[in-house]
């Protein structure tokens, strides 16, 4: 058995995505072509890497602990370190050199240890009732690879889930037993349709819930029916695509590319209305204000407003000192909140240049950021707006926007938060994170009302238009849905 070069490659990127650093992961990518190798992507495990160098290290400790007379000799569990340092295991050994004492090793959970300890033990100390039973739980099994995205439709309780496999799925939640469509993203090669192997990174449902849109790493957005017939396929970007979303009234559809450039399509055809080029590195997200107007964020630290029709940015917004993740703007279209690497999260308005709010208290990265579905102009007037950040810290905060203050700081998790959202009636929040928890808060209280331990690392949580079921998407290629009725 011998590993090429591509698919160390492949694995290291698979690795890298797995993780979250889904810009490194592209960077590496393209520099390792590997979208030219030959690998079937869908055929990878997840955590295939971490799992090869296990159990090379168990090979390497069998090797070590069974003598030249193939006699086995006992010797601690080997760490990555000691294997590739057997001077160090020698000296470990029971009885092993002549009586001097070999190269210190730190006792087991030791500051600096690098034997292999025991998991910790989840620390959730659940109250009465928090802990959602097995039963509540329905966990949907087909995808192959992780899933990074989920979504419910807001019309009935149809779960989109997107995934590494290149394919999306919808999983009909309104029945029994649940039944699966599933979306293959293929690419015309030599007339024939074959799967483009590139994961599929985001997805939409249109405000009618008759139509799906879904963007991929192959350069492809498509529209898609709930029984998951292909629609119509939206190409003008060169590479990868990042983010997408429908406008409100479901007209057109917005995405933003690696290619450094974003593009309203009309749904109605899948043409491109306009292609906007104002970023100088690949665009992560965008968001729309209104019907014809959206912000977009990049790499190069820059947010641009841009507005149909329009040749130049409406607005440009600079002061993050790393690239911006994630913009959303407020449900009234007047704060837009930016989150970026420099672990900074913003608030500006249009008539403003400068920010409104610089909001600092996480201590790494911010992934993403959600706005409370809350305040004037909503179905829950009186409820104050409320913005959820989620960090690499570990933490999500709550923060009180008008007046720039951080509410409640959640503290239960115990790896990076990728995803947060708010109940339709803005009383709940649900968190999820590579600590393979799903966790729902009191927004009012800053209480933990309810967790789930999953079987994977947590990409998205999602709730469904009644706000009785949150949807979550694992890193092991799990989809479950949590069943919040009494």
């Amino acid at each position: 058995m011998s590993f090429s070069s591509d698919e160390v490659n492949f694995l290291v990127y698979r690795y890298l995505q797995e993780s979250g650093f889904v810009h490194s992961a592209f960077v590496f990518g393209a520099e390792s072509l590997i979208a030219q190798s030959n690998i079937n992507g869908a055929l990878v495990p997840p955590c295939a890497l971490t799992s090869i160098i296990q159990k090379g290290l168990m090979y390497v400790e069998a090797e070590i602990s069974t003598g030249e007379d193939g006699v086995e000799r006992l010797i601690d569990t080997l760490s990555l370190i000691d294997a590739v340092m057997p001077d160090v295991v020698q000296s470990r050994r029971p009885g092993a050199g002549d009586g001097t004492k070999g190269p210190p090793v730190k006792e087991e959970g030791g500051e600096g240890n690098t034997g292999s300890t025991p998991a910790e033990p989840m620390d959730i100390n659940y109250e009465h009732g928090v802990e959602i039973p097995v039963e509540k739980a329905r966990v949907l099994k087909g995808h192959d690879s992780e899933v990074f995205i989920c979504a419910w439709n807001p019309k009935q309780d149809l779960l989109a889930s997107g995934s590494g496999d290149s394919t999306a799925r919808i999983w009909n939640m309104t029945l029994p037993e649940p039944t699966c469509e599933v979306l293959k993203h293929c690419i015309k090669m030599e007339g024939k349709d074959v799967p483009s192997n590139k994961d599929v990174t985001s997805l939409d449902w249109n405000c009618h819930g008759n139509l799906l849109a879904t963007g991929s790493y192959d350069g492809f957005a498509r529209i898609w029916t709930t029984a998951g017939v292909l629609e119509g396929t939206l190409g003008q970007h060169k590479g990868p695509i990042f983010a997408l979303k429908w406008n409100k009234n479901g007209k057109y559809i917005l995405s933003a590319g690696v290619d450094r450039t974003t593009i309203i399509w009309d749904a109605s055809n899948g043409k491109c209305k306009q292609q906007f080029a104002f970023h100088s590195a690949p665009a992560l997200d965008v968001d729309w204000k209104s019907e014809e107007s959206f912000a977009s964020c990049s790499t190069d630290m820059q947010i641009h407003v841009c507005q149909l029709g329009s040749n130049q940015p409406i607005k440009s917004f600079q002061g993050h000192t790393n690239e911006v993740n994630a913009i959303k703007w407020d449900p009234q279209g007047k704060f837009l909140a930016s989150c970026s690497d420099d672990m900074s999260l913003k608030i500006w308005t249009m008539d403003r240049d400068t920010c409104v709010h610089d909001l600092q208290a996480h201590q790494k990265e911010i992934y993403t950021i959600k706005w409370s579905p809350t305040g004037p102009g909503t179905n829950n007037p009186n409820a104050p707006l409320v913005l959820a950040s989620a960090s690499f810290d570990s933490t999500v905060r709550l923060w009180d926007v008008e007046n720039g203050v951080c509410t409640h700081t959640l503290t239960r998790h115990k790896e990076p938060v990728y995803s947060v959202a708010f109940s339709p009636d803005g009383k709940y929040l649900a968190s999820g994170s590579f600590d393979k928890c799903v966790h729902i808060w009191s927004t009012q209280s800053g209480q933990l009302v309810h967790s789930y331990l999953g079987t994977g690392g947590i990409f998205e949580v999602c709730w469904n238009s009644r706000g009785d079921k949150v949807g979550a998407s694992a890193s092991d290629g799990t989809v479950f849905v949590l069943d919040l009725r009494k």
